[in-house]
């Protein structure tokens, strides 16, 4: 009980008995309460007023510089109305004394003490003394803290009591009015009021931050100009009893003095001038220096971080801001070129934001006058809102945000590049963002950005791409880099005499035949119009898309690849032949140039009756133009072949065999492109179909390893954000220990690739981890529509072990295994099958990438790659540099005369200033090397084409769009050849399988006259010393391999004797310089011989060692005297060449099921009667 009256609580006062009585209750005491910011004192308003306050404090200062100026002002004209040659009067009210007679020798102090002081200009100098006084005190009293002395001992109230208190004692003490007092100090008053101003007030009030540089300069100056203006002053009133010098005289005499020329013709002539003159030297030797040390300070540190882009320049000016964390002098170049490599963007700014400081290189780079002018260099962090106002972010047409692929550890560039990316897009919501990021796990935190590039995506799309489309990185590459589009500098306007000469990239013709095409072809890019507002392709308006592409190339050169419909975001490439145009679709074409830089030059055609030609099955190419000469970018013009000329080709349904006799044998046909597409002729439905001859072609151990395949969509993502494509697929998981190639399970007892008895060659991929970035490589090589009995085994060669999630997500590919072990160890290369591999990627490693040398980065990916060349040189081996520049140390050989050529070619290009350097070293045009560095354009051309990542991502297979077609290859085999030229080629696929051809990966085998000669050159085919040589260029055929036996060798060497006598016998004469290099590479093939035979006997030891079989090593062949590279969008002229690889577009197959379900079967059995004409 007495528990529960401790928890009662007592009433509250309101409640109690005597409240209630006397009704105090109700009254509801409230007291209102006025808050303050600062102490509502006398004290406190003032200093708020004089202080605190940013414009009152402003104005005060403002009329504190002002009065100073005016008591300055007020000097001056006191001595412009004193006159020297009147007797100098004492004090005030004094009879004036004429001191004319006195010596000069004697010293008179009068003259200086008093001068004379008219009554109104008193009374004016006295009003400006009192009211500075009065400030003075006041802001004395608002800035006493307790202690007196600090306030009274300072040279700014020393100043101002000296100017200021005399003035108020001539006002009792009348005979002081004309006391000298020395105003002329209020200029250094002045100074510190306007100090005060410019780096308090001013910044406080007007929002705004001058640089330190321009406080420091005007600190300078005013310095010099107070020493000035007390000297001249000082020595002018001393001098009153001496030489009487005028203000203009004391200036000139100061002038000569400071400036140590001294003529000497005005001198002081008392010691007390002179004196003034020695401290004001001394002063000037003291002040200045600092002043200047502190500028020099400033001016370096400036040089350092930059200075701000002015609010000005920003509003009138375009400029984009590029925020890197490390800026180095190949990405800033690359940068440079191909962002200024547009036309329209010759006026912008680039103003780069980067936290740390510039180094030489960039620095040098700087300092040209064509970047000085155009680029801003900024130290400061993104993070900061102070860095971004300084670079008028809010202000910037777009900015581009890098992550630096050299530093260590990748995730935390990508999470730096998050908060640059968010940074800008909160500081600045309505400028354009365009993103690169690295690890592809981390796209999803920069959904946002308007353009966003993951490296490691492209990278391994790309590689993978490389594998069943050679070169296709060499094909992107040339298609997102911007050429410079100039001729020969000759013959800007003349035509062409050839048939449809396309521009070159790189400027001038090189020596040779294939560098003049791939040079030509290169200048290719991508370009967009409207149907309805395009020259070229406007007449098509109604027709089938692959009519219009096909008819386009024919006519134009240009080729259509893809679309866009106006009420969709979506590109489609080769959307198909069901596909009609619009006129107010966007077309993306492939062209020179694009097609605003183009017109149209008609000339009349001679000797031709149009009364005479036959009626064509196209009536519509009968309204084409004798001759068509497109004149691009206004420099050069290119004939069009006539296509009303040859009846064969216009009006003709058929095109005949070159040689055969008209009418002595069938002819091989080629069906027209239909203007529209009734039934779908799609012999490429068989991929849609089970293909159960597949199956059953397959090993007994891969079928029973992964039982029945599907296709659907990959039910495990290694991160989010991965686009869905439908691929190849086990029906029930693998489990883990079956995708361990060289470790046996109790599933299957196998630990080497030649047991499982793979049908197809593998692909072999050596990298230090597994990324998430490796499961964009599977994927496009696991896609739907490539056939089941094409996909290749593929084997990851990793350093470290894979994760448990990056196992989930590969489980359920077919043929997809890895392995633990290096590149390094040539053990684990045969262990992973490397003698029956079709292709070997090699990816940079990211551990590599840190270096005490940029260019060193490589060193470790280059070694290694070149030892795989020795011991296997049959194998095609893709390598991803992080530099560019080392791809000349690819396969390299010491004395290759033709490298060297080609080494002088690429320094000549870059002297020229191309985009493409690098683009004649054999490995990049054979699509044998890839560097990362080369997307960087891709996020680059964004900004002016922004679809062009669009583009790429469709190309590579990362977006799967539905109805937009796939890349894909074709190789032209001996009994193509009837097909005779590219135009014929265009008009059979897409009369057949409704394919778009976009260019040619051609092979072609190359004596090089100047190269090393290869092993399988015999001795007996310099046993003519005499004998020219050959074409350099001649069809790729079968190959003599290296023999193992070493019996071979003494054979070999005693030929070479035999050969020599043979030749010592031809006369005294000595041999010829070519002779002569013959022997010499004669001598090399034979050592070279021996070394083959010696890394041959090494390979096949480890083999033995290892109980696996030499035979697939012993199958590899040696391609190093062929060379390849790519002609994008040839001409239609172009002839093909056996083992050329036609790059393609093909149409998607679901597609055009789910578009004509009703003509499918009918179309199957109208392919079925074409299938001898439209099979390749």
């Amino acid at each position: 009980m007495v528990e529960l009256e401790k928890e009662v609580l007592p009433l509250p006062p309101r409640y109690r008995f005597r409240d209630l009585l006397l009704g105090d209750w109700q009254a509801d005491e409230r007291v209102q309460v006025a808050f303050y910011v600062n102490e509502n004192t006398f004290k406190e308003r003032l200093k708020l007023f004089f202080i605190k306050n940013q414009r009152s404090s402003l104005r005060v200062r403002l009329f504190n510089f002002s009065l100073k100026l005016l008591s300055c002002l007020l000097y001056i004209i006191r001595v412009l109305l004193d006159d020297p040659q009147e007797g100098r009067g004492g004090c005030w009210g004094c009879p004036r004394q004429n001191h004319s007679a006195h010596h000069l020798h004697k010293f008179d102090w009068s003259p200086i003490i008093w001068v004379n002081r008219p009554l109104p200009l008193w009374g004016l100098q006295v009003l400006v003394a009192l009211i500075s006084f009065l400030e003075t005190m006041l802001l004395v009293y608002l800035g006493y803290k307790g202690n007196l002395w600090e306030q009274v001992l300072r040279v700014p109230f020393m100043l101002e009591m000296m100017n200021t208190a005399p003035f108020l004692i001539t006002v009792f003490w009348p005979p002081l009015r004309n006391l000298f007092i020395p105003v002329f100090l209020n200029c250094w008053l002045a100074k510190h009021a306007l100090e005060n101003m410019i780096q308090n007030d001013l910044h406080r009030a007007i929002q705004r931050t001058h640089s330190a540089m321009f406080n420091q300069v005007l600190i300078l100056v005013c310095t010099l100009v107070c020493l000035m203006f007390t000297c001249i002053c000082g020595i002018q009133h001393l001098e009153r009893a001496g030489n009487n010098l005028t203000l203009f005289d004391s200036l000139y005499f100061c002038i000569v003095t400071f400036s140590t020329v001294g003529f000497g013709d005005v001198t002081p002539k008392i010691w007390p001038s002179q004196l003034l003159v020695v401290i004001m030297i001394c002063v000037a030797l003291i002040v200045l220096p600092i002043q200047f040390e502190q500028l020099a300070f400033l001016w370096m540190e400036r040089q350092k971080s930059g200075g701000n882009y002015s609010r000005y320049r920003a509003q009138t000016e375009k400029h984009v801001v590029l925020c890197v964390s490390s800026l180095k002098i190949d990405l800033l170049m690359d940068f440079l070129n191909e962002f200024y490599a547009h036309p329209r963007l010759q006026d912008y700014y680039v103003v780069i934001l980067c936290p740390t400081e510039m180094d030489v290189a960039v620095r040098r780079v700087l300092q040209i006058p064509l970047w000085s002018q155009r680029v801003i260099f900024l130290q400061g962090s993104a993070l900061k809102d102070q860095d971004l106002m300084r670079a008028k972010m809010d202000d910037a047409e777009a900015c581009f945000i890098l992550s630096n692929r050299f530093e260590g550890d990748r995730v935390a560039a990508d999470h730096q590049t998050i908060l640059r990316a968010w940074a800008v897009k909160d500081f600045a919501p309505n400028c354009p963002l365009y993103v690169q990021i690295l690890k592809p796990e981390n796209k999803f935190h920069i959904k946002f950005a308007d353009h966003v590039v993951c490296e490691e995506e492209f990278k391994y799309a790309m590689l993978a791409l490389n594998c069943v489309c050679p070169a296709t990185s060499t094909l992107i590459t040339l298609l997102i880099h911007t050429s410079r589009g100039q001729t020969t500098p000759m013959e800007p306007f003349k035509p062409r005499p050839s048939a449809w000469q396309p521009l070159s990239r790189d400027g001038p013709t090189s020596p040779e035949q294939w560098q003049r095409m791939y040079s030509r072809c290169s200048a290719n890019e991508v370009y967009h119009v409207r149907l309805g507002d395009s020259k070229f392709l406007g007449q098509y308006q109604g027709k089938s898309f692959t009519y219009a592409s096909f008819h386009a190339h024919k006519r134009y050169g240009v080729c259509l690849i893809g679309v866009c419909r106006e009420d969709k975001n979506n590109i489609l490439l080769n959307p198909g032949p069901c596909h009609i145009l619009a006129s107010s679709d966007t077309c993306f074409y492939i062209n020179i140039s694009k097609e605003e830089n183009s017109a149209f030059v008609f000339r009349q055609q001679e000797h031709l009756h149009q009364s005479r030609l036959p009626t064509p099955a196209y009536p519509s190419l009968t309204r084409l133009p004798a001759h068509s000469v497109i004149a691009s970018m206004g420099t050069v013009a290119m004939d069009l072949p006539d296509s009303g000329s040859s009846p064969e080709s216009v009006g003709g349904t058929t095109l005949g065999l070159p040689g055969d006799p008209a009418g002595t044998e069938k002819r091989r046909s080629i069906a027209p492109v239909l203007e529209v597409v009734d039934a779908i002729p799609s012999p490429a439905f068989d991929l849609l179909s089970d293909q159960s001859e597949d199956e059953a072609t397959r090993s007994d151990s891969a079928a029973a390893a992964y039982g029945t395949w599907v296709k659907g969509y990959p039910t495990n993502s290694p991160y989010i954000g991965s686009s869905p494509t439908l691929c190849h697929l086990v029906q029930e998981k693998i489990p883990f220990c079956c995708l361990r190639l060289d470790k046996s399970c109790h599933h299957y007892p196998y630990e080497d690739a030649r047991a499982y008895r793979f049908q197809n060659k593998l692909i072999i991929v050596s990298a230090e981890r597994a990324g998430n970035g490796l499961y964009n490589f599977i994927v496009p090589l696991r896609a739907y529509y490539r056939p089941r009995k094409e996909l290749n085994p593929i084997v990851l060669l990793l350093e470290n072990m894979p994760e448990t999630h990056f196992l989930e997500a590969i489980c359920w590919f077919p043929l997809v295994y890895y392995m633990v072990g290096s590149i390094d160890n040539l053990d684990d290369l045969l262990h992973c099958g490397v003698t029956f591999a079709a292709n070997m990627v090699v990816v940079d490693k990211e551990s590599s990438m840190i270096a005490d040398e940029d260019y060193m980065a490589d060193a470790k990916t280059i070694v290694n790659v070149q030892t795989l060349f020795r011991l296997f040189p049959g194998l095609n081996i893709i390598t991803e540099l992080t530099h560019p520049a080392n791809m000349r140390f690819m396969q390299f050989k010491a004395k290759d005369r033709h490298a060297l050529a080609l080494s002088k070619l690429e320094k000549k290009e870059r002297e020229n200033g191309s985009n493409l350097v690098f683009m004649f070293r054999l490995p990049f045009a054979a699509g044998k090397v890839f560097s990362v560095s080369m997307l960087d354009t891709l996020l680059y051309q964004s900004f002016v084409k922004d679809y062009m990542i669009s583009i790429t991502r469709l190309l590579l297979g990362l977006d799967s769009m539905p109805g937009s077609g796939f890349l894909c290859a074709l190789k032209v085999t001996e009994d193509d050849l009837w097909i005779r030229s590219y135009g014929r080629l265009y008009q059979k696929l897409c009369s057949s399988t409704g394919d778009i051809p976009i260019g040619i990966y051609r092979t072609e085998c190359h004596l090089f006259s100047a190269a090393e000669p290869q092993v399988s050159v015999s001795v007996e085919d310099y046993e003519d010393t005499r004998e020219p040589r050959g074409a350099p260029l001649c069809r790729l055929g079968p190959r003599h391999s290296t023999g193992s036996d070493p019996a071979e060798q003494p054979l070999l060497r005693r030929k070479s004797l035999q050969w020599a006598r043979r030749l010592s016998r031809k006369g005294g004469r000595r041999p010829s310089k070519t002779a002569a290099e013959r022997i010499s590479q004669q001598r090399l093939a034979l050592s070279r011989r021996s070394e083959r035979q010696e890394l041959s006997a090494l390979v096949q030891s480890r083999m033995n060692h290892l109980g696996l079989s030499a035979a697939g090593y012993m199958d590899m062949m040696d391609h190093g005297n062929t060379l390849s590279y790519i002609l994008l969008n040839p001409s239609p002229d172009t002839q093909l060449e056996i083992n050329d690889v036609v790059y393609l577009i093909r149409p998607d197959p679901l597609t055009l099921v789910s578009t004509s379900s009703t003509s499918w079967k009918a179309s199957v059995s109208h392919s079925e009667d074409l299938k001898d004409s439209t099979q390749l």
